[in-house]
């Protein structure tokens, strides 16, 4: 057997590899540093946060990425274009539908034949992604309601993502990670009775939104939680690229949905929420959370409004082929290419380059709305209390495998 030491401790090993910004040197004589995460259940994910606390009161907030890491453009700079969309999925993988949809769009825009697709696809491309921007806003109302101390919300709103995905499974057989919108079309139809079901679960889904208002938005404890906390004004929203929810918290009536008026959207009526500090102050962490409650209400009407379309003019037909416009090489020409959409989270942006050659991508960056929106938490953190930071973290609602791209 070889005698050589496979690993010799030193003393200096966890300073490297996990620096700190603060240190004995740069600390006041009453602050002290504490780790939050990245194994703490309120961090949603594996997010470390250093914390400079004096006393109960947070002095800054730092946060540390990378304990998640996808390697997703690295991975994209060796795969075709349509074995890219699986990976893709895996970033914020509680809206992998929306994630979908974004990239997919920008491959059909670069080859010029987003024109040609049809109508149903594009119906069905809002539906599943509407269906996965309310399971995303469950999965945030009902961790965050947990993190301020409150379970039952967080059971009942997972009882009904549990619907969504059994709805999403049923179209294509993958509960998280579907890899059903294709570049030029989709992977499958809806099942037959799909329409039918999901328009079942859109009237039993009605009196349940009501529910979660009453149990948690509007209620005494949430909102002496949440009102006048972590408030992000609207002008360090902007500078710091905040979008989706926490942008709208702020009172800017921003979606791309509506600004850039990609698929079917312009065809549906869906109001913008937005935060008007109702019981606190515009931007606070009620009204980032009331945003996302409001929206699920306007998710279920554009979902409404596509199941009529679906049953009505675009109803499916035996000859109906999702797949007729599926490209068999997908090689775009020379260009730098950049395209966005509103998920759940925020704005997912995909910048690409092609050098007209190849089926590879020479590069696909991925803007990821949660990166920018969590560089955001030292800002808004500031002078508030360690209990507080708590409630911060929730009203972001960030997914570290889009932050660690």
């Amino acid at each position: 057997m070889s005698n050589a030491i496979q690993y010799e401790y030193k003393p200096g090993h966890f300073i490297a590899s996990a620096p700190t910004k603060y240190n004995s040197e740069n600390l006041r004589t009453e602050e002290m540093v504490l780790n939050m995460g990245p194994q703490h259940p309120s961090t949603h994910g594996v997010l470390r946060l250093e914390v400079v606390t004096d006393g109960e009161v947070v002095i800054d907030v730092v946060p540390h990425l990378g304990y998640l890491h996808r390697c997703f453009e690295k991975h994209a700079e060796s795969l075709p274009f349509n074995q890219i969309i699986p990976y893709v999925d895996r970033m914020d993988y509680v809206a992998a539908m929306n994630s979908e949809h974004a990239y997919v769009m920008g491959v059909e825009r670069m080859l010029g034949i987003e024109n040609d697709i049809p109508k149903r696809i594009e119906y069905i491309r809002v539906v599943v992604a509407e269906l996965n921007r309310l399971a995303s806003h469950f999965v945030a109302l009902g961790t965050y309601a947990m993190d301020i101390g409150a379970y039952t919300p967080f059971l009942w709103m997972m009882r009904d993502r549990e619907q969504i995905l059994r709805l999403l499974e049923w179209t294509c057989g993958a509960r998280m990670l579907y890899n059903y919108i294709w570049i030029g079309g989709l992977f499958y139809d809806l099942p037959v009775g799909f329409e039918e079901r999901c328009g079942e679960f859109m009237k039993y889904l009605k009196p349940k939104l009501v529910e979660l208002q009453q149990l948690v938005v509007d209620n005494k404890i949430f909102i002496q939680r949440t009102a006048n906390v972590g408030v992000l004004p609207l002008d360090v929203a902007i500078n710091y690229g905040c979008t989706g929810p926490m942008l709208r918290g702020s009172g800017l009536r921003y979606d791309l949905r509506k600004v850039d008026g990609y698929s079917v959207y312009p065809e549906l009526d869906f109001e913008v929420p937005i935060g008007e500090g109702k019981l606190g102050k515009t931007g606070d962490c009620w009204d980032r959370t009331w945003v996302r409650v409001v929206e699920c209400w306007e998710s279920v009407k554009m979902i409404e409004q596509c199941l009529v379309q679906l049953q009505g003019d675009h109803k499916r037909t035996r000859d109906f082929d999702p797949q007729a416009v599926v490209p068999k090489k997908i090689r775009p020409k020379a260009m730098d290419f950049y395209v966005r959409a509103e998920n759940p989270k925020g704005e997912l942006g995909f910048y690409f380059r092609t050098d007209g050659r190849s089926d590879i991508p020479v590069r696909c960056k991925a803007r990821a709305c949660s990166f920018n929106n969590l560089s955001v938490i030292g800002e808004i953190s500031k002078g508030a209390l360690l209990a507080d930071l708590v409630a911060v973290i929730g009203s972001i609602d960030v997914v570290m495998g889009e932050v660690d791209r």
